[in-house]
C-alpha cells in the first residue's frame, strides 16, 4: 500500500524527529513516498522501492485476535509493517520486514492493529511496545502507529461496540500509554468516515499524533477529520509495485 507524507525528509534524521514531533510543531513541506507491510506481503524489494523514491514504510508489528475466533486471515489488514495486533497477536513476518527495510536505507517503523472492543488501550499498546512498536533515537526510527479500522460483525459492528466517548477514551488509553513509555506521540491511522462515525469527530489528538490519513484516490486526501490541520501522510492507495499494498 503506497503512502504520501505531507513532509520533505531531506535527511534520515530529519524524517524520524519530523514524525516525532507534536504536530503543530511540524513544518509542512514537500512529499516523499512511503509504503506499508504485513505477512501478506512476504516478499518486498526494499532496495527497488527506495530506488524508486521511497524513503519509509511503516510495517506490522501486533493485533488482537480473541479466542476462540481468531482469523487465518485478517480482511481487514493493510501493509505497513505491522508488528502486532491486540494483545494476543505477533505478525510473524516483522523481524524480516524490519530488518529488509533498514538494510536498504529506508526509515522505518511499526502499527498495531488496534481491537478497540477486546481489550483496553493500555494493554495493547503495552503489548505492541513489547513486540517492535517502540521508538529510539537512532534518526531511522519512526514513532509507531495506532491503526484504527472498521470491525466486522462478530467485533461488534464498525466502532468495535463501543460508544462515541469509550472510544476517545480507549484512543487516549493507548496514546497516553505509547507517549507514557517512549516520550513521543504514537501516529493514528484511520479514515474520515471512521473517525466521525466512531469518535464523533474528536478533536483531542490533534495537536499531539500525527494523523495518517486513508483515502484511495488520485484526487487528494479529502476531508481531514479531527481538526488535524493537515495529514502528516496521505494513504492514497491499496497496491504498491515492489511488494506492499
Amino acid at each position: 500500500m503506497k503512502l504520501t507524507s505531507a513532509f520533505a525528509l531531506a535527511a534520515v534524521c530529519q524524517a524520524a524527529a519530523a514524525l516525532a514531533a507534536p504536530v503543530d510543531q511540524i513544518e509542512k513541506r514537500d512529499t516523499v513516498k512511503g509504503f506499508d507491510i504485513s505477512h501478506y506481503q512476504p516478499t518486498v524489494n526494499y532496495q527497488g522501492a527506495y530506488n524508486s523514491g521511497a524513503r519509509f514504510v511503516i510495517i506490522k508489528v501486533t493485533q488482537y485476535l480473541s479466542p476462540p475466533n481468531r482469523p487465518s486471515i485478517d480482511t481487514l489488514d493493510h501493509p505497513d509493517i505491522q508488528a502486532t495486533e491486540g494483545t494476543t497477536y505477533t505478525d510473524p513476518k516483522f523481524t524480516q520486514h524490519y530488518n529488509g527495510a533498514t538494510s536498504a536505507g529506508l526509515i522505518r517503523g511499526g502499527y498495531h492493529f488496534a481491537r478497540p472492543g477486546s481489550s483496553p488501550g493500555a494493554a495493547q499498546a503495552t503489548y505492541f511496545l513489547a513486540h517492535g512498536g517502540g521508538w529510539s533515537s537512532d534518526g531511522r526510527t519512526l514513532p509507531g502507529m495506532l491503526d484504527l479500522e472498521y470491525g466486522t460483525a462478530s467485533q461488534g459492528g464498525t466502532c468495535h461496540g463501543l460508544s462515541q466517548s469509550s472510544m476517545v477514551n480507549w484512543i487516549t488509553e493507548f496514546v497516553n500509554t505509547y507517549h507514557g513509555k517512549t516520550s513521543r506521540w504514537p501516529m493514528i491511522y484511520t479514515t474520515n468516515d471512521w473517525w466521525v462515525t466512531c469518535t464523533g469527530n474528536s478533536q483531542a489528538f490533534n495537536t499531539k499524533s500525527p494523523l495518517v490519513l486513508a483515502r484511495y484516490s488520485s484526487q487528494g486526501p479529502g476531508t481531514v477529520p479531527g481538526g488535524w490541520p493537515f495529514q502528516t501522510i496521505w494513504q492514497n492507495s491499496d497496491s504498491y509495485a515492489y511488494g506492499g499494498r
